[in-house]
């Protein structure tokens, strides 16, 4: 497995893609035609369930489907992967966040992440973004990974692990461009006139940008160069 540093989370959160009932789960889902049989048959695009989750205030079952326009509360210990559209979202546990609905029902504009983590891939579009509480990123065809750490005042964090992403907070704006995990910090208040932080890259890996890429018949950037698991990590050090 690739490397990575854990802050606030645990390994096991992390090696979700390593478990037998992910792997069944995953299979069975390519089985029975994947992102393909979902929007065909209108079949269930969730893929696992670990734990309890609740969709718009309701306990969400295995076999429901969850909407653009939807909101999502995970609870602890729990797990949640599903599809929407040309996306495949992974959502730790203790996470609330809601999918805004855009040009049709299955294409997702907006993920507002109100706290927690979320690992996502997102195939090509227009006019989509992540929000959090002191962030916004616009996203293009790219894989993200996405968390807040509410005992830090709501400080938000996100690494655009591959792809090219418009992200600004505050008075701070970059157009990221990564082959391998670029990723920052933002606080509530600016830093010596800085609201985005250069950080490294903690709390998720490859391998789970990768089994989410293949959910929806991706492949990450390094998987396209041929450099599965490259250690030449595209960070900076770490801030605060």
């Amino acid at each position: 497995m690739t490397q990575h540093s854990l802050q606030g989370r645990t390994e096991d959160e992390i090696l979700w893609f390593q478990r037998r009932s992910f792997l069944q789960a995953a299979a069975a889902w390519t089985a029975m035609g994947g992102i393909g049989a979902v929007q065909a048959q209108g079949r269930s695009n969730i893929v696992e369930l670990v734990g309890d989750a609740l969709v718009n205030g309701m306990r969400l079952r295995p076999q429901q489907t969850i909407q653009t326009g939807d909101e999502i509360v995970t609870g602890p210990n729990s797990n949640l992967i599903f599809v929407l559209g040309n996306s495949s979202f992974q959502v730790r546990q203790n996470s609330r966040l809601s999918v805004e609905r855009g040009a049709t029902l299955n294409a997702v504009s907006l993920l507002r992440l109100l706290t927690g983590a979320v690992v996502s891939v997102w195939g090509k579009g227009t006019s989509r973004q992540i929000v959090t509480p002191t962030l916004t990123a616009g996203i293009r065809g790219t894989g993200v990974y996405t968390e807040i750490f509410a005992k830090e005042n709501n400080r938000s964090y996100f690494c655009n692990c591959y792809g090219t992403v418009d992200l600004s907070a505050d008075n701070s704006r970059e157009i990221v461009k990564a082959d391998y995990h670029t990723a920052f910090w933002s606080d509530p208040a600016a830093r010596d006139g800085r609201s985005l932080i250069p950080a490294k890259a903690i709390n998720h890996s490859d391998e789970e940008l990768e089994f989410l890429a293949r959910l929806v018949d991706q492949r990450t950037a390094w998987q396209i160069a041929g450099k599965k698991g490259s250690k030449e990590m595209k960070t900076y050090p770490a801030q605060g």
